[in-house]
């Protein structure tokens, strides 16, 4: 892999295990949630960075899944959904040795945010 995980839309870093076949499917999954269903991204730190998702059951649900299927593939990230208060959101952790895959998943997703409106 490139060190610039975004050159050429390809930011999976060589520790994913999943299939480079499935990869631009996985893309695919994360841009849609991050079109319809994240409404704000903030990185609090370069390891841990947070989606604010509309409160909906199809978008917890939608964001659970895509973080069940991503700890299968990538073990260097954590996930946490937290729902309360009327609001939804999923917070991704990761080592400081993979701080730059994070970093490329927020870029990712700050392009797209609401681009499904």
């Amino acid at each position: 892999m490139s060190e610039n995980l975004l050159a050429g839309d390809d930011w999976v870093p060589q520790a994913c295990t999943l299939p480079t076949v499935d990869q631009p499917l996985r893309r695919t999954e994360f841009d849609a949630l991050f079109a319809e269903d994240v409404t704000s991204v903030d990185q609090a730190s370069p390891g841990q960075l947070q989606f604010e998702l509309r409160a909906t059951p199809d978008a917890a649900a939608r964001a659970a899944d895509l973080a069940v299927k991503e700890t299968g593939c990538c073990s260097f990230f954590a996930f946490k959904l937290s729902i309360g208060d009327g609001k939804v959101s999923m917070t991704v952790s990761t080592d400081a040795q993979h701080a730059a895959v994070l970093a490329a998943l927020r870029d990712r997703a700050t392009a797209r945010v609401g681009a499904h409106e």
